[in-house]
């Protein structure tokens, strides 16, 4: 069977299967495995894995959902089913709309923070559209974005991809119908995530192209967020390329979103994505680890102090980083100390992140000499058993 076809009867990409044989990609998890097994006509998953032996359900299990995950899940399901048309003052909203990212940067538990606020958030913007007709709609619709791309931080690495995709495609959409170049290409970055992380990098590149391509004909007299919006996509694009293994395009786009970032300068950090100068030192790290030149990616993250990254959900992404590139070196003493340093700075962010919890289950199979208990208390904390 050849490589288009199994990867279509599965829903992904030719490139993203080739990156798993390569290993460039981390196994996929379980319900992934019995696609594949089932396109394939294989009865025993262990002829997929490799093993040999019975095939631990736990390293491939779906991450933990979080406690608020069934009423953002209801505030997003009510949408269009509810006749409320009560008034909503819009100027408070986007003030809880910036608090709300505010949490969401400054928060070790960042993730049960915008989930005690985001349903009431998502049901008070979707009835401030409801409630308003021309010129005031569209403002409310931009709103309305603003709260989906947030959304779109709390549903990412849990059991619920339906959710991912519903808030990536509604943020794009009400930034269309607000018609604001802005709005649609925020949308744009938001659902790249998305795409990248199915494997559909082609359309993921595409959807960034075509975000920026919204705001470059008014760069020159726009705001900075605008400069930092465009520099986001085009990093997100390099990020893609390097997933697909494309390392001259990769830093192509690398330089291109280096160069806005240093025009906007060291204090710039745009809220939606942590653009900055720190973050495309940050993404040099993670460009290295997924073109599997694990020494540049060392050599990058030694270049870069972690506390600069503003974002303390993302700094610990970083640091989870750093441990790839570690892991890549067959270094688990460093692995381990380096994923230590990313729960202790942001616990929530190691315990729904894919690679987290892959790498801590390969300390748990293998840890360094000496550091069993110190491998065990980490895997108890990140929630793997």
């Amino acid at each position: 069977m050849s490589r288009p076809v199994l990867a279509g009867l599965v829903d992904r990409s030719a490139e993203w299967l080739k990156a798993v044989e390569s290993g460039r990609l981390q196994t996929p998890k379980l319900h992934m495995l019995t696609k594949l097994a089932e396109a394939l006509g294989i009865s025993d998953l262990a002829e997929l894995t490799g093993n040999g032996e019975a095939v631990s359900i736990s390293r491939y299990a779906v991450g933990p959902a979080h406690g608020a995950l069934n009423e953002v899940r209801a505030a997003l399901m009510d949408y269009r089913l509810s006749s409320d048309t009560r008034p909503v003052n819009l100027a408070h909203l986007r003030e809880r709309l910036v608090a709300a990212w505010d949490l969401r940067h400054s928060s070790p538990d960042h993730r049960t923070k915008v989930g005690a606020i985001l349903p009431g958030l998502i049901r008070d913007a979707q009835r401030a559209v409801r409630s308003r007709w021309g010129e005031e709609r569209r403002d409310a619709r931009r709103v309305l974005a603003g709260v989906y791309q947030l959304a779109d931080f709390y549903v990412a690495y849990q059991p619920a991809p339906e959710l991912v995709w519903l808030v990536a495609d509604r943020a794009v959409t009400e930034g269309q119908d607000a018609d604001d170049p802005y709005a649609m290409a925020a949308g744009a970055w938001a659902l790249v995530q998305a795409l990248r992380e199915s494997g559909r990098w082609d359309e993921a590149i595409s959807v960034a192209h075509d975000g920026a391509a919204q705001l470059e004909p008014y760069l020159e007299s726009a705001s900075d967020d605008w400069r930092g919006m465009v520099g986001a996509l085009r990093a997100e694009n390099a990020l893609t390329y390097a997933r697909k293994g494309r390392h001259g395009e990769a830093w192509r786009y690398w330089e291109s979103a280096y160069e806005i970032a240093r025009k906007l300068g060291p204090d710039y950090r745009h809220i939606q994505s942590s653009f900055s100068l720190a973050i495309m030192h940050a993404n040099a790290l993670s460009l290295g680890v997924d073109l599997r030149r694990s020494g540049e990616a060392l050599k990058a993250a030694r270049e870069l102090d972690p506390n600069q990254i503003v974002s303390v959900p993302r700094r610990s992404r970083h640091l989870i980083e750093v441990a790839r590139a570690y892991a890549q070196h067959d270094e688990s003493a460093s692995v381990l100390e380096i994923l230590a340093r990313a729960e202790r700075t942001a616990p929530e962010t190691v315990r729904f992140n894919g690679w987290a919890r892959d790498l801590t289950l390969k300390l748990r199979d293998q840890p360094p000499t000496g550091e069993r208990a110190a491998v065990r208390e980490l895997a108890r904390r990140v929630g793997v058993r």
